[in-house]
């Protein structure tokens, strides 16, 4: 029974290693993939044996299938690509041959990686029986009971238990619940399988009725009644439990001694030989914190399945009115469709689905949207069609034309609009400009503020910033106009000396930073006061 692997240190995995590891998956989608399988399989027949290129070719020949008709060549590419992928290792065999070309064929030995026979192991099991119905070994459920109350008795007894005995009670423990956990996940997996199917008939229903009411609720009670059993004896044994493995790793320590004495080595223990085996056994039959236990999901999924049976009867109960699955006849009109030729499919496509040909509108499209040819109608933009041409085939319009609207109004409110705007920025300029000097004296209205904001922003974006002879930097060309109004902003560089802005939105300090408002009719002004 393979055991829990030995955690290994922190980071110890790398991204490469894992990348090695799954790489060794990738004979089974290859092209060649059932070429690997026929090799994989003769090597996994054997046990610490290394084959040459002519023992594989006997071997593959004698079993027949898809490796049969490999030659040394094509046999001798495969074997490469598995030592590269990390199934097989190349072994070091000392060769005896009676002629170069047979030294050439047997030079290279080949034998199986542990990664590469638990892969293959595993893939041979998922194409032995991955669809079948598995039978719950719900029996192994009360020897695990058994061998809990047994080895909470021999845990309490003064002294301690045997720690041979208890070995082996715990191995036997575990083989069982590891089969019986397997055995119920494989089945529940089937089970959801078949319950996702929509197209049951009454002979299937039957039958899969007959299966959930008898099997499965017969599963469901004997794991509600061994449960709460198990789980008390989980819990008098857990108190003793450190001191228990503690005692049998002193009598038998097996191979987890090279864990200690080769550090590099990862040593898989048998399971229920480590403490994490024992909190797994009882996370499966107790609620720990927020996970509930696999007993509650047991009850859930039961549940679950219950409700799709219920699903199928709706649905077998509605086929009598006509509305049921139409699974099976459009099954059937695919297979006519693959089978008819391109003007039977047309007629058929007519006959099932009532697509006649299309009827085209002459309907102009956007003139300002130009549309690939390559774009399909369904995402395509969608065309506005006129409502007299939707809804009577004809461009003509009906009825009285309607009057020319007057804006007559609507131009003489935007054209008085725009005059205030233009009289409020001009007094916002005439105020910028009295104030120029004077910024710390006076309190500007929120209009001229804006305004002094905007023609501040627009020189600095004018400005170039260099630095003097003394690795001072300086404004050059931090000027913006603004003809309409009749107004220039300067702003120049001044350490030490702020302007402060004041304005009846609040007040904003500029730092080392002069400004100057002038008309540009005017020479330039002197320096504002800081």
């Amino acid at each position: 029974m393979e055991g829990k692997e030995r955690e290994a240190p922190s980071g110890a995995e790398t991204g490469a290693e894992a990348w090695q590891r799954l790489s060794a998956y990738a004979y089974l989608s290859a092209p060649e993939r059932l070429e690997y399988v026929a090799v994989m399989r003769v090597f996994c027949g054997t046990l610490l044996a290394d084959l040459a290129v002519p023992d594989l070719l006997t071997k593959l020949a004698e079993s027949g299938g898809p490796g049969a008709a490999l030659d040394a060549e094509t046999l001798t590419r495969r074997l490469e690509e598995l030592v590269r992928w990390g199934n097989l290792l190349r072994s070091t065999h000392t060769v005896k041959a009676t002629s170069i070309a047979e030294y050439q064929r047997s030079r290279s030995r080949y034998q199986l990686s542990k990664l590469g026979e638990r892969v293959q192991r595993d893939a041979d099991e998922v194409l032995g029986g991955a669809d079948a119905a598995r039978e719950v070994s719900s029996e192994l459920l009360a020897l695990v009971d058994r061998g809990l109350r047994e080895i909470a008795a021999m845990a309490a007894e003064p002294g301690g238990a045997d720690p041979q005995q208890a070995l082996e009670r715990i191995s036997t423990l575990f083989v069982q619940f590891a089969e019986f956990a397997e055995s119920v996940r494989d089945f529940y997996a089937y089970l959801g399988q078949v319950l996702a199917r929509y197209d049951l008939d009454s002979a299937e229903y039957q039958g899969f009725k007959e299966l959930l009411l008898d099997y499965v609720e017969a599963i469901t009670e004997d794991v509600s009644f061994r449960a709460p059993r198990i789980a008390a004896h989980l819990d008098a044994v857990w108190p003793h439990l450190p001191a228990l493995l503690a005692r049998i790793d002193a009598h038998a320590a097996g191979m987890g001694a090279l864990a200690e004495g080769l550090p590099e080595t990862r040593v898989q223990r048998s399971r229920g030989r480590d403490l994490a085996d024992w909190e797994g056994l009882r996370e499966w039959f107790t609620a720990t914190g927020a996970h509930s236990s696999q007993v509650d999901q047991l009850r859930d999924a039961t549940l679950r399945a219950l409700q799709s049976l219920l699903a199928n009867a709706k649905r077998m109960l509605r086929s009598a009115s006509g509305e049921m699955s139409r699974r099976k006849d459009l099954l059937r009109l695919a297979a006519w469709f693959d089978a008819a030729e391109p003007e039977e499919a047309h007629d058929l496509a007519v006959a099932a689905f009532g697509l006649y040909g299309a009827r085209h509108l002459g309907v102009a499209p956007n003139p300002d949207q130009s549309v690939p040819a390559y774009v399909s109608w369904w995402t395509g933009p969608v065309v506005d069609v006129p409502v007299a041409l939707r809804e009577r085939g004809s461009r003509a319009p009906r009825g009285r034309a309607a009057a020319a609207e007057d804006h007559t109004e609507q131009k003489r409110r935007l054209m008085e609009q725009a005059r205030q705007q233009v009289e409020a920025r001009q007094a916002a300029a005439d105020e910028l400009r009295s104030a120029s000097g004077r910024f710390d004296q006076v309190r500007l209205g929120a209009p001229a503020m804006r305004l002094l904001l905007e023609l501040l922003t627009t020189a600095l974006g004018n400005a170039q910033l260099h630095k003097d002879e003394d690795r001072d930097f300086l404004l050059e060309g931090a000027q913006a106009d603004d003809a309409d109004l009749g107004i220039r902003l300067t702003a120049w560089r001044t350490p030490g000396r702020p302007t402060v802005l004041r304005s009846v939105d609040g007040d904003l300090t500029a730092d080392d930073l002069t400004l100057a408002v002038e008309s540009m009719s005017t020479p330039a002004v002197g320096e504002a006061s800081a």
